[in-house]
């Protein structure tokens, strides 16, 4: 089963509050992030979240219309980039700074939402006699 994005948040939370942990995982991830090369082409980290799931369809038809924009233009950007054999030049890559969650927070709100509909539909109502 799929982990949620939420128990991965609480994760890097986790993480983060705990300074072993975060002083040895935090550089790596740094390292991991800069080969893995997704913002050479042009994509931030949300654009790699696969999108073939009911809730992050949810999410993604949340999002403001220009961030799916923007989004969709990255996505288009990347593909080019990728058929091209080629990066994008130096001024047009995506700069740590600009490698911002904005997808997430929808995500989790969708996870929220799913969560509150399966308990309901879960829900068994006993009757005092």
């Amino acid at each position: 089963m799929p982990q949620s994005v939420t128990s991965i948040v609480k994760t890097v939370d986790f993480i983060l509050k705990t300074p072993a942990l975060a002083s040895v995982l935090v550089p790596v991830s740094k390292v991991f992030t800069e080969l893995s090369g997704y913002r050479k082409i042009g994509l931030r980290f949300d654009d790699l979240i696969a999108e073939e799931t009911p809730i992050m369809q949810k999410a993604i038809s949340r999002l403001p219309a220009s961030e799916s924009y923007a989004r969709n233009f990255r996505i288009i950007t990347a593909h080019q980039c990728t058929l091209s054999h080629q990066l994008l030049p130096l001024s047009k890559q995506v700069k740590p700074e600009e490698d911002v969650p904005y997808l997430i927070p929808y995500i989790l709100e969708a996870e929220a939402e799913a969560a509150e509909k399966k308990e309901l539909d879960e829900m068994v109502v006993v009757s005092k006699k």
